[in-house]
């Protein structure tokens, strides 16, 4: 490995000019700029590379953001992850990525796994993992910077960023609605998950403000802990059972839609002509379904920069030892209208 002792010997000047042209801190504009462009050409040329494990003894900073992510092979996961990177990245800061496997109780070996590598803050994608008040307050109990993706935790001390899910779904019936169509049918997400009872509410007050009947038959609720390719298809085959006669279908994510809409193939009934499906979230896949899907594009990456960015402020208030109010970010969804939605059949 190339030290800056070897640098300053090729360079032909000392150690202290060379640690202060390479660490690029305040120190080094005092020094000309001419030798600070030798040092770098020699430095380049040795091929040295800083050790950012000493710089961070010396420094006790770590410039490091623990990530927690529910499941990584989750595209929610991997778009969040990606706004995360992209902002972090020019600012210095590395993310530790941890995942949970979909399994609560491995949260708090994560988290100590996390704090003994001296991350600076972390950032926990809440969903669908339930991470209830309990489990958030170790981030408080613990001394560390802390934002929440996919929570809304307006009453507490953390930092969130959430979509509006209520927003999501109005747009997602009134776009039904006003493509005519009355006999709508819903699975609705797992209890468990915050999202599931915030999206159902967006459903109910804009069939309340229109006088749109929500048939109780045509309302099923996902079971598990998570939507399944597996489960959507069952669903919407029971659905289908009960009153067949529905020209329209809303899922509660993606997955589900398109499950729905292989169900309601198999079952004879064509998309959309048949029966109209409107997703959500806008996985990257949804656009390449057969047909493309209708659903309401929740902006993960967005979600993630607006997260790395806030947590870069929480981290500098830290180190500068000033108090800083919790900050909480509603991003605003957008209906992404595709083939899978067209007028009610006559």
């Amino acid at each position: 490995m190339v030290t800056i002792r070897d640098v300053a010997g090729e360079s032909g000047f000392s150690v202290t000019t060379v640690s202060m042209v390479l660490n690029d801190g305040p120190a080094a504009q005092r020094i000309s700029a001419r030798t600070r462009t030798h040092v770098w050409k020699v430095a380049r040329k040795l091929g040295y590379r800083p050790n950012l494990f000493a710089r961070s003894l010396r420094s006790r900073r770590s410039q490091t953001v623990g990530v927690v992510v529910f499941d990584i092979t989750d595209s929610y996961c991997t778009q969040i992850l990606r706004g995360i990177e992209n902002h972090l990245r020019p600012s210095g800061y590395f993310p530790i990525v941890t995942d949970l496997q979909d399994d609560r109780s491995q949260f708090h070996r994560c988290l100590d796994m996390l704090l003994g590598r001296r991350v600076e803050g972390i950032i926990a994608m809440a969903n669908p993992i339930y991470l209830d008040a309990q489990l958030l307050s170790e981030f408080a109990d613990r001394n560390v910077p802390a934002v929440v993706i996919g929570s809304e935790l307006e009453d507490s001390s953390l930092s969130s960023v959430v979509v509006d899910n209520e927003a999501g779904t109005r747009l997602a019936i009134q776009h039904l609605y006003e493509l005519g169509h009355s006999r709508i049918a819903f699975i609705k997400g797992p209890k468990i998950l915050v999202d599931s009872t915030q999206r159902w509410r967006g459903l109910e007050t804009f069939a309340r403000d229109v006088g749109l009947r929500l048939d109780p038959k045509l309302v099923l609720e996902i079971k598990g802990r998570n939507s399944t390719y597996a489960e959507g298809c069952q669903l919407t085959e029971e659905l289908l059972k009960r009153s067949p006669d529905f020209t329209a279908l809303v899922a509660f994510d993606d997955v589900t839609a398109c499950a729905a809409i292989r169900a309601l193939t198999q079952a004879g009934r064509q998309v959309p002509k048949d029966c109209s499906v409107v997703g959500f979230d806008d996985v990257p896949s949804s656009a390449f379904y057969n047909p493309p899907l209708t659903t309401v594009h929740q902006l993960l990456e967005m979600q993630g920069s607006l997260a790395a960015e806030m947590i870069e402020e929480l981290i500098k208030a830290a180190t500068e030892k000033r108090p800083v109010p919790p900050r909480h970010r509603k991003v605003l969804p957008k209906l992404i209208v595709r083939d899978s939605t067209c007028p009610a059949p006559l």
